[in-house]
C-alpha cells in the first residue's frame, strides 16, 4: 500500500511540475506570439537524426503558439565529411572555408539537398507547412565575390594573399519571399547560399545570412543553435558561462580584455545586430533536449542571451 502511495504522490508531483512550467510559459507566450523568430541551426545540430526531430518539435511548438519562425541553416559538417569521403581536399583558414569548383558543387548537394530536405521532414512530421529555399531563391541574398585578403598565419607571423574561392559577402537581403510565407503561416528553411546579378552561385557563412535576415525582418530573437551551451569567459570552465547581458557590457568584455580569442568576432557581431534593431541574440546548445523551449519559456534560460539594453 504504501509503494503504491508513494508511486500516486510522486505521479501528481509530476504532474504539479508540468502545470508550473506551463503557468511559467503562458506570459511568454502572450509576449511573443505575433512576433518574428530567425533560429539558425549549425550543422552539427542537424547531422544526428533523433536530435533534428527533437529540435524540430521544439520549432513546431514555437509555430503552432503563434510565433514566426524563420530558420536558417548551414551544414559545414555535413560538407566537410562528404569531402572526405569523395576524396576532395578541404582548406578552412581562419575558419573560413576556401571553396572550390568541387567544394561548391558540394555545398549546393548538402545544403539546399539533403540538410534542408531532412530539416523539411522533421517539421513535416509535426504538422507544419514548412518551406525549403536557398539563399537564391527569391533574391534573398544578392552577394558578390569575396576578394582575395591577406591573411596573417598566426603559428609564423607570415602573411600571404587568400583567394577563398567560391565563398561570397552579402549586398543586400531581400525578404519580400520570406514575408509572404510567414505571412501566410508557413516556415521558411533557408540554406546558406547565395547568388550575384549574373547567377554566380557563393558559399555563405551562415550566421552571417542569419543576421541580416533577422535585421531586415525586425526579428525579436536570432537564436543560434550549435553544439555549445554559450558564451565562456574561459573555455572549458562551465562557471564561467555568462547567463544574460546587454550589448553594452558585452563591448566592455572586449575592452577590458575579458573576451579573448574566437569570442571577440562573435560578440562583435552580435553587438551590431542588436545596435541595428534585433532585440536579443541567444547562444544555446542545440543537442540538449528542450534547451530551445527553455531559453524562449522559462525565467532561466539555458544559454547566453545578450539584449540590446
Amino acid at each position: 500500500m504504501n509503494q503504491w502511495i508513494n508511486e500516486a504522490m510522486n505521479q501528481f508531483v509530476s504532474s504539479q511540475l508540468r502545470l508550473d512550467l506551463l503557468r511559467e510559459a503562458l506570459p511568454y507566450i502572450q509576449r511573443f506570439k505575433g512576433k518574428t523568430f530567425v533560429v539558425k541551426l549549425s550543422g552539427k545540430v542537424t547531422e544526428d537524426r533523433d536530435h533534428l526531430i527533437s529540435l524540430c518539435e521544439e520549432l513546431a511548438l514555437l509555430h503552432q503558439v503563434g510565433i514566426r519562425i524563420c530558420v536558417i541553416h548551414g551544414g559545414g559538417k555535413q560538407l566537410s565529411d562528404l569531402a572526405k569521403k569523395m576524396g576532395v581536399e578541404q582548406t578552412i583558414i581562419e575558419g573560413r572555408r576556401v571553396t572550390d569548383d568541387e567544394t561548391l558543387e558540394m555545398a549546393k548537394m548538402i545544403f539546399a539537398g539533403k540538410i534542408n530536405t531532412d530539416i523539411l521532414a522533421a517539421l513535416r512530421h509535426r504538422g507544419i507547412h514548412a518551406v525549403g529555399l536557398s539563399g537564391i531563391d527569391g533574391n534573398i541574398v544578392h552577394a558578390e565575390r569575396r576578394p582575395p585578403k591577406e591573411i596573417v598565419d598566426r603559428a609564423t607571423g607570415e602573411s600571404a594573399q587568400v583567394d577563398f574561392g567560391h565563398v561570397g559577402d552579402i549586398l543586400e537581403i531581400d525578404t519580400r519571399l520570406l514575408t509572404v510565407l510567414l505571412d501566410h503561416d508557413y516556415l521558411p528553411v533557408v540554406s546558406s547560399l547565395g547568388a550575384d546579378a549574373e547567377g554566380k552561385v557563393f558559399n555563405i557563412n551562415a550566421d552571417t545570412i542569419a543576421a541580416e535576415i533577422a535585421i531586415q525582418l525586425k526579428a525579436e530573437k536570432l537564436v543560434l543553435l550549435s553544439d555549445v551551451d554559450g558564451i565562456y569567459l574561459q573555455a572549458g570552465e562551465p562557471q564561467t558561462k555568462l547567463s544574460r547581458l546587454s550589448a553594452d557590457e558585452a563591448e566592455e568584455l572586449i575592452n577590458n580584455g575579458s573576451a579573448t580569442g574566437g569570442m571577440i568576432p562573435k560578440l562583435q557581431n552580435i553587438i551590431e545586430l542588436l545596435r541595428r534593431g534585433v532585440k536579443s541574440a541567444h547562444i544555446i546548445n542545440g543537442n540538449s533536449r528542450n534547451s530551445l523551449l527553455a531559453e524562449v519559456f522559462t525565467n532561466e534560460g539555458t544559454g547566453t542571451m545578450i539584449a540590446a539594453s
